[in-house]
């Protein structure tokens, strides 16, 4: 097979691929990071803090859309050639994430 007869996936769709999975990871990392520090320490509650240098939200959000976007971007080189694959991965992992920013959603808010 030369690389004139591979047939690579659409640019659509590997966008699409990405976007999906750079959300999947965000999503799912800030609910396990919140979680997670309030378990570990003690700080304000983010509804009630209107801003502060080192407000926690603010790290975590940005801390999970960065790791999203190396997510993402994973994502678009693995579903070059076939995007099947990453897709099926991706379904396996949205039950999980919707678990996690639902737990987080009703036990830390």
């Amino acid at each position: 097979m030369t690389a004139a007869n591979e047939q690579r996936t659409p640019t659509r769709v590997r966008l699409g691929v990405a976007v999906i999975a750079a959300a999947l990871a965000a999503t799912a990392l800030y609910g396990l990071m919140r979680v997670g520090q309030k378990l570990l320490f003690d700080e304000p509650d983010p509804a009630t803090v209107i801003w502060s240098e080192h407000a926690g939200y603010f790290w975590r959000a940005l801390t999970a859309g960065y790791v999203g976007v190396m997510v993402g971007v994973a994502a678009w080189v693995m579903a070059a050639r076939d995007a099947g694959p990453t897709v099926r991965v991706l379904e396996r992992v949205l039950p999980f994430v919707v678990g996690v920013i639902v737990a987080q959603g009703l036990l830390v808010p």
